[in-house]
């Protein structure tokens, strides 16, 4: 049968009423998609992207200290708030930056390595997710 053999017009509408419009996506729709995801590479992601946001506050701590060390003096912070950039800087550079970036990339890759569709628990690796990004902020 070729093209002009087909009807056309209010002939051809009629053999698609019966299905469903297709369904356009909310704005929200990816963002619900991302937060509530059991993908493994969609968790991965998320994880590097989060320790990405941690290595820039991290980041941020280590350019303001290396401020206040390249003068003698007090330049922009007391000796105190001094330690204290230091700690913290030390505690997100080590725990919410290395570690989860490790995760990150096991979430994304170790799936794909062994040639498993997915990992064993997908819902408790995204509820880890959660307490890894609540429990850092």
């Amino acid at each position: 049968m070729s093209i002009l053999n087909e009807p056309q017009g209010a002939a051809a509408a009629e053999g698609y009423a019966d299905e469903l419009p297709v369904r356009r996506k909310q704005p929200g729709n990816v963002v619900v998609k991302w937060l509530t995801t059991t993908d493994h590479k969609t968790i991965g992601t998320l994880y590097l992207v989060t320790s990405f946001a941690f290595f820039l506050i991290g980041g941020v701590m280590a350019l303001l200290m290396r401020a206040e060390l390249a003068r003698p003096g007090l330049q922009i912070m007391s000796n105190e708030q001094f330690n204290q950039a230091f700690t913290m800087h030390g505690t997100i550079m080590l725990l919410m930056f290395a570690t989860p970036l490790f995760a990150g990339f096991t979430n994304w890759i170790m799936p794909l390595q062994i040639g498993a569709p997915d990992v064993a628990f997908p819902r408790l690796n995204m509820f880890a997710y959660w307490l890894y990004l609540f429990g850092s902020t």
